[in-house]
């Protein structure tokens, strides 16, 4: 087994509130451990190295966490897990809270599944496109939370997330350097989905290296018109 070198992190969780105890170090090492295997055989992650999976990945899935007042059993939505970042860290991390990993494309769903019944924990997880499961009335308006990360810029993202929270719940997109760039180029999007100001945060994960936190909490109902076809999305943002 693949040892991940968590003293390195524990302390720096433990600054902002979240505690790393035996029982989440023991299910993230399974995790980590299981995606290596995993993506033996299909792409999962191109971040192999165990410290850099420590921290690209475990932890700044983390620091979600310090920047969000997520009360016990809020409902999450990761939109797009891909390798269950940002939803599976949080569900392993927040037992309490009530993930679902949304994917459109279901192997990344047999392994997310994989991995929770290895781990022994449950979650929802969804095959659908994120533009679908926005119209479906079981997930739409239906969560504290919304979070993506890695996958559209911000104007696309918000209408592929927006529709899933509710009124007074949050939009958190996770980004790299354009996050203030896309913030800006977000704006209209955010007006006509029901979105308020975006407020963008940055952390540093490792070296230089840092994360972009985009938080936007939502103020209104999102428009029955939205979202649209993934088509029109990506066709001509808002």
């Amino acid at each position: 087994m693949i040892e991940f070198p968590f003293e390195e992190i524990i302390p720096l969780c433990a600054a902002f509130g979240t505690v790393l105890d035996d029982t989440a170090v023991d299910r993230l090492q399974r995790y980590g451990n299981l995606l290596l295997a995993w993506n033996e055989k299909m792409n999962l992650t191109a971040i192999t190295e165990p410290r850099e999976v420590l921290f690209k990945h475990f932890y700044d899935c983390l620091l979600l966490l310090k920047h969000t007042a997520l009360t016990p059993n809020s409902r999450v939505i990761d939109v797009g897990t891909g390798a269950g970042f940002p939803g599976m860290v949080l569900k392993i991390v927040r037992p309490d809270l009530q993930v679902t990993l949304l994917d459109g494309l279901n192997k990344r769903l047999i392994f997310l599944n994989a991995v929770l019944e290895d781990i022994g924990l449950t979650a929802e997880t969804i095959h659908l496109r994120a533009e679908e499961a926005g119209r479906d009335s079981r997930y739409r308006e239906q969560f504290d939370l919304a979070t993506a990360r890695a996958v559209a810029r911000l104007p696309v993202l918000c209408e592929y997330c927006l529709p899933f929270v509710k009124k007074g719940g949050v939009f958190v997109a996770m980004k790299g350097a354009s996050a203030a760039e896309e913030a800006a180029a977000a704006g209209n999007a955010l007006r006509l989905l029901g979105g308020g100001k975006p407020h963008l945060v940055t952390e540093t994960l490792t070296g230089e290296e840092q994360r972009a936190f985009i938080l936007v909490k939502k103020i209104s109902q999102t428009p029955p018109k939205y979202p649209r076809s993934g088509g029109k999305i990506a066709k001509s943002a808002l």
